[in-house]
């Protein structure tokens, strides 16, 4: 069993939302890799990280409860027997559980007051989904065998390694793209790059079924164990290249978030979006500066409307992507 130290050591990989609130344009973690393109190194645990040790004791006022989907208390018993369920045993005190449940309403404000300022408002949905999703339990380093959840929550947020060349996106970023797509209770979605779960797990709680494809064999086996005790039982994972999409689901999609870079929206995900659709997804050539997220939409016609959202950083897409020119594209394998 893994133990967990009162703190991990933080370790910034891609500058993070947090960073750029002011400014117009947000570097966002991509959750299928991150640079460089080697494998990165994660340092030992430190001895105490200042976010855990100096949390405030929770208060009613101050962290809203969080249940689990079955509507039981979310405590340090229902974390650590998720977590060995989910291939992943360790071990908190008290005292690190309820410093983690301390930091976790300071940082649902912060997402509602950045949302109200980039967007207007903040859709109650994606907030309450960010409530009940225990951000805690995704924060894992799965080369390594390592918990790192006394750094969820983190100010300013941004990204976490999670092994493999992967890593957690920065909570804000998340909740932009989450919001951006303006998931509904009768949608079905669909992820590309399912990283650590957690925008899956954050949409499930909002759409009807969440479909996640994630190229790395290793992470993506490993993080298909992880929902099920959550109670989670509208995700559907699988290991794969998200080029093509996931045609099986005849029905197609209404809401498909791709968090990696592509050069060009592969057609197939076109195909697969369904009329009143939305998809967002970051273009722009692998790790160089000029990437933008594009939202696109399809009308009741079918036609294919795109809106350059704003500039961002994303690791590039790979498989398929980076052998197939966008003269070659085509929606279906040759």
């Amino acid at each position: 069993m893994v133990h967990v130290q009162n703190s991990i050591t933080r370790r910034s990989l891609i500058g993070g939302v947090a960073a750029s609130i002011a400014t117009p344009a947000l570097a966002l973690a991509d959750t299928t890799t991150i640079a460089p393109p080697a494998k990165p190194t994660v340092p030992p645990p430190a001895a105490v990280p200042p976010a855990v040790d100096a949390a405030p004791p929770p208060t009613a006022a101050s962290t809203p409860a969080t249940t689990t989907p079955n509507n039981q208390p979310w405590t340090k018993a229902a974390f650590e027997t998720a977590m060995a369920a989910g291939g992943r045993p360790v071990s908190l005190t008290d005292a690190q559980f309820d410093a983690i449940q301390a930091r976790r309403g300071p940082a649902l404000k912060l997402i509602a007051s950045y949302l109200k300022m980039r967007l207007g408002a903040a859709d109650p949905a994606v907030l309450a989904g960010f409530a009940s999703v225990p951000r805690e339990y995704y924060h894992y380093i799965y080369s390594e065998h390592r918990s790192t959840c006394g750094d969820a929550y983190d100010q300013p947020p941004k990204p976490w390694a999670i092994g493999y060349g992967s890593a957690l996106s920065d909570y804000l970023g998340q909740a932009y793209m989450t919001q951006v797509c303006k998931p509904g209770p009768n949608d079905v979605s669909l992820e590309i790059g399912t990283g650590s779960g957690f925008q899956s797990s954050l949409l499930s709680r909002i759409v009807k079924s969440a479909y996640s494809i994630e190229i790395i064999e290793p992470l993506g086996n490993a993080v298909h164990k992880i929902f099920a005790p959550l109670g989670y039982t509208n995700i559907t994972t699988r290991v794969g290249d998200g080029y093509y999409g996931w045609p099986e689901q005849k029905d197609g999609f209404d809401i498909i978030i791709v968090t990696c870079a592509a050069q060009y929206a592969p057609p197939a995900l076109f195909q697969q979006l369904k009329p009143g659709g939305r998809m967002i997804i970051p273009i722009g050539q692998p790790f160089k500066q000029g990437q933008v997220l594009y939202v696109y939409t399809k009308d009741a016609n079918g036609k294919i409307h795109s809106r350059r959202d704003m500039g961002v950083f994303f690791i590039p897409m790979t498989g398929t992507m980076m052998k197939i020119p966008a003269s070659q594209a085509r929606a279906t394998p040759a």
